[in-house]
């Protein structure tokens, strides 16, 4: 751990008071506002504003607004693009270094030098809270602050193509290493006390998961550019019918994360607000448990799941259950993300095909109906679980062809059973820590993956061991379709709905659109009312 270093100091910035006049949380704004103020409401909940604490959208929604980072994504971009950084290169297959942009400062007026950036990065890792993302950090072997604009990593693996992308997640944002604690987590009201922020905003009234108050920031110099206004405040809502009223009868500017599909879709009708949909990154899946699976032998297993993939409808989930705010997943790497390929659809068809399965089973000497428990989380990934998996049974068993016992467990349960071998097949989710299609296949498939679904391949980590590695984008590009065809040939997952992101909003608002993109970060610059 770098030692700190002395700064010159600076009083701490008075926090914002009074930026908007608005009513208690939940009731949205007045009407009457005509400083270009926007209110933004949401049911995701805050875990922590120190990212050593939290690796959750509610808190991520928070930071990034407030925190800077070495490279970011500017809205509507997947390219990385230096923010608090002024440029990030290799010097050696497993050096990394960043130089910083000469003159920044945090809004308490300390500066932002390189021994901030690796205090940052350090004790994410020294803290490791359970609740934060050190996980994302393990290619990270060391990092060090060489002097007052420079700071380097150290790596695990050569010319790894993916740790760029990293400082532009929950581990990258940069804190005042003069305010926060080294060896454990800020608590929130001491963090906007700290104003340790040098992002696009600061952080002026803070009531934790009632209230947050942005206020333009008019030193910063980064990714995101200057703000489209001078003040964002974010509401929480514990409910999803009062955060679809309250934008549908304009008492918030911007409903964001997350209205049910039925509520978008009435929302689609109404005159008064708009509904944008773009770019997702969330996806849903089945996963098989390679050695509790219903099969006699690994031939058997595989036609099994092949079989599966011969008969779900994506089609019918997407339009019947969500109103088509999820569209078909054709890989575990969704559309819309660099080195996407669509290999599902091209081996089992668009369509269900109930004789191929029935083929595949024959062939390898599967009695039918096969037999299987599914698995899946009422209270986890949305309300509507319950008619997704309820429809996958429906599917499935449409022909005879399997009998499906469909169990629904309680997320704190489900978490602690799945990685016990207890669900032969079971429900699960993701959105995506950084735009890149390596986040869709390493931790599904590497060795000692999260999964913990018994599935390994030497192929398989070959195939990603090499795509990380590879510095020719169009090289690497064909290697990330390799690993996606050997995933569509094993199914060890069978990907059913990638999300798309939604966001409704006022029909005076402007710049939804351009935040939207397969970064997934809703960037508040954007934002204007016209």
């Amino acid at each position: 751990m770098q030692n700190h270093r002395g700064k010159k100091r600076a009083a701490v910035a008075a926090t914002v008071a009074g930026a908007m006049t608005l009513a208690a949380c939940g009731v949205g704004n007045s009407g009457d506002d005509d400083s270009g103020a926007i209110v933004v409401g949401t049911t995701d909940k805050v875990v922590s504003i120190d990212p050593a604490g939290a690796y959750d959208n509610g808190s991520t929604q928070v930071q990034t607004q407030a925190y800077q980072y070495l490279m970011n994504y500017p809205a509507g971009s997947t390219e990385l693009t230096p923010d608090a950084a002024q440029e990030c290169d290799f010097a050696e297959p497993t050096i990394y270094v960043c130089t910083i942009k000469d003159g920044l400062t945090f809004a308490n007026g300390n500066e932002l030098t390189a021994s901030d950036v690796a205090f940052s990065f350090n004790r994410i890792v020294d803290i490791n809270s359970p609740n934060g993302p050190a996980s994302l950090l393990g290619s990270m072997k060391s990092v060090e602050a060489t002097d007052d604009s420079t700071v380097e990593f150290t790596l695990s693996d050569p010319d790894d193509q993916t740790f760029p992308q990293v400082l532009a997640t929950s581990a990258g944002p940069i804190v005042d290493e003069d305010t926060y604690p080294a060896n454990e987590v800020m608590a929130d009201d001491d963090a906007v006390e700290a104003q340790g922020f040098s992002g696009p905003y600061t952080i002026g009234d803070y009531t934790k998961n009632e209230i947050a108050e942005f206020t333009a920031n008019d030193d910063y110099d980064g990714a995101f550019g200057e703000p489209e206004n001078d003040a964002v405040t974010m509401t929480y809502y514990t409910d999803q019918s009062n955060l679809r009223l309250d934008v549908q009868n304009g008492g918030i500017d911007v409903a964001w994360r997350s209205l049910s599909p039925t509520d978008i879709e009435s929302l689609q009708d109404e005159d008064s607000v708009t509904v944008h949909q773009g770019a997702g990154g969330e996806l849903r899946y089945v996963v098989f448990n390679m050695d509790t699976m219903p099969g006699d032998d690994a031939d058997g297993r595989l036609a099994v799941r092949q079989a599966a993939a011969s008969l779900v409808d994506r089609a019918a989930l997407s339009e019947q259950v969500y109103k088509g705010t999820y569209t078909p997943a054709w890989s575990v790497v969704p559309d819309g993300q660099t080195g996407a390929t669509e290999p599902f659809k091209e081996a089992y068809g668009e369509e269900p095909d109930p004789q191929a399965a029935t083929d595949l089973l024959q062939e390898a000497g599967v009695e039918t109906p096969v037999e299987l428990n599914l698995q899946y989380s009422p209270d986890h990934y949305g309300e509507n679980s319950d008619q997704e998996y309820a429809m996958v049974k429906r599917q499935l068993e449409a022909d005879g062809l399997f009998t499906v016992n469909l169990q629904a467990t309680e997320w704190n349960t489900y978490s602690e059973e799945r990685v016990e071998d207890k669900y032969p097949a079971y429900q699960l989710g993701w959105f995506p820590d950084f735009p890149d299609a390596d986040n869709y296949l390493t931790p599904f498939f590497a060795p000692n993956n999260f999964l913990q679904s018994n599935y390994e391949d030497d192929a398989m980590t070959t195939m990603l061991d090499d795509e990380r590695t590879e510095p020719d984008e169009a090289a690497r590009e064909q290697k990330l379709g390799e690993a996606q065809e050997l995933v569509a040939e094993q199914v060890p997952v069978l990907p059913l709905l990638t999300g798309a992101q939604v966001a409704v909003a006022g029909t005076d608002v402007e710049g939804v659109d351009d935040t939207l993109d397969a970064a997934f970060k809703f960037r508040f610059t954007s934002l204007s009312k016209g």
